[in-house]
């Protein structure tokens, strides 16, 4: 007995400096890889680990399924070593599927100002990294619960009532996956990316995080807003950075009939000549209404995208204002009021009825003209006894 666990010993040794052996040389190998080439770096920062498990695992199930000593122990702990290993190895697949994205997404940076295609690469390879993730996770999951005798029996009656359990699952679980396949349809439809620019729910704010479930967006507050993934493709939204991230923007103004359009837009052009905001684009200005006591001067200017317009608006804004405060002080809005005796204004009342003609009433050519709007209908009058 004695000689049958110093085997099992040795072979766990034997299997454990195996391991070690062939964990230093990839260690060595990819050390040396690194100097030239970055995936050979991240590969050994993310899979070292799971690498390292995997093993050691593996060593112990072959240590144990050929010298243990004890039948019953030895299949127990050949279960549990095969679940193991089962894990380790999803861990790894798990870990080489996040360094493939990430050596996919350091070929193309977002942190430049064209970005549009590296943004649509980025969100695709995000969710395309959950999902393969989550599909790992789900077949290792599926391959520990066939190790045992019991859930392989089950097996046949399982894939018979697949139908009607899908058809269950299906309506218990509808809304999630209405979000996941509403999630993939947003990212493969290049409908929206992450770090685009959008109005949603009457928020303006940035796309931080896309997933197969909710779109979580960083609002220009520091808030956050969690949407599902259902709401953009069930209701209208605004990408500003569809295409490109230049935008166009208005600053509206009400003055008096006083203002001289032509000086506002002489200065206008003073003002985005001065600042680093204007991108060179469009500087209108422009009378666009001219009711109600007030001229409505609308200025149209342009930047290279929406943070940097709506400092840029602000800034005309207040340029504008002060200067016509200081040059056109007359061109100020105001509000006249006219001041009168109320006594002496109201006229008196005539104690008898007047009679007005109308257009369809009070004279035969009046009735005349309404009796073409009844066509057929009979006009019957009460007789007029004072008549």
């Amino acid at each position: 007995m004695w000689d049958l666990w110093t085997q099992f010993g040795v072979a766990v040794l034997i299997a454990v400096a195996a391991g070690v052996v062939v964990a230093v040389i990839a260690t060595i190998v990819l050390a040396i890889v690194a100097r030239r080439r970055r995936w050979a770096g991240v590969l050994s920062r993310h899979s070292r680990a799971p690498f390292r498990m995997l093993l050691l695992v593996a060593g112990l199930w072959v240590a144990v399924r050929v010298a243990f000593p004890d039948e019953t122990w030895g299949s127990i702990l050949t279960q549990i070593l095969t679940i193991a290993i089962i894990a380790a190895s999803a861990w790894l697949l798990a870990s080489l599927v996040v360094v493939a994205t990430d050596i996919a997404l350091g070929r193309y940076r977002i942190d430049v100002p064209d970005n549009r295609v590296a943004r649509r690469i980025r969100t695709q390879t995000l969710v395309v990294r959950r999902l393969a993730i989550a599909i790992i996770v789900i077949i290792g999951i599926g391959a520990v619960l066939l190790t045992f005798d019991s859930v392989r029996a089950v097996g046949a009656s399982v894939l018979a009532s697949a139908g009607i359990a899908s058809v269950v699952a299906g309506l218990a679980a509808q809304s999630v996956l209405a979000n996941v396949f509403a999630g993939l349809q947003i990212v493969f439809s290049d409908s929206l990316r992450v770090d685009d620019v959008v109005v949603a729910d009457g928020e303006w704010g940035r796309v931080g995080e896309i997933t197969l479930s909710y779109v979580v967006l960083d609002l220009w507050d520091d808030r956050r807003l969690v949407l599902p993934c259902t709401y953009f493709t069930t209701t209208p939204f605004e990408n500003w950075t569809r295409r490109g991230s230049e935008l166009l923007g208005a600053v509206e103004m009400d003055l008096d009939w006083n203002v001289s359009p032509e000086r506002m837009r002489e200065h206008l052009h003073d003002v985005v000549a001065g600042t680093d905001l204007w991108d060179g684009r469009t500087a209108v200005l422009q009378v666009t209404d001219a009711i109600a006591g007030y001229v409505r001067v609308r200025i149209l200017v342009t930047a290279k995208d929406a943070p940097t317009l709506f400092d840029l608006r602000c800034l005309v804004r207040e340029a504008m204002v002060t200067w016509v405060q200081r040059t056109m002080p007359d061109a100020v809005p105001v509000q006249r009021v006219r001041m009168t005796d109320a006594a002496g204004a109201a006229p008196a009342q005539d104690t008898e009825t007047r009679r007005h003609d109308g257009l369809f009433t009070g004279s035969v050519e009046a009735e005349r003209r309404a009796s073409t709007f009844t066509n057929a209908i009979p006009v019957v009058r009460e007789p007029d006894t004072e008549r």
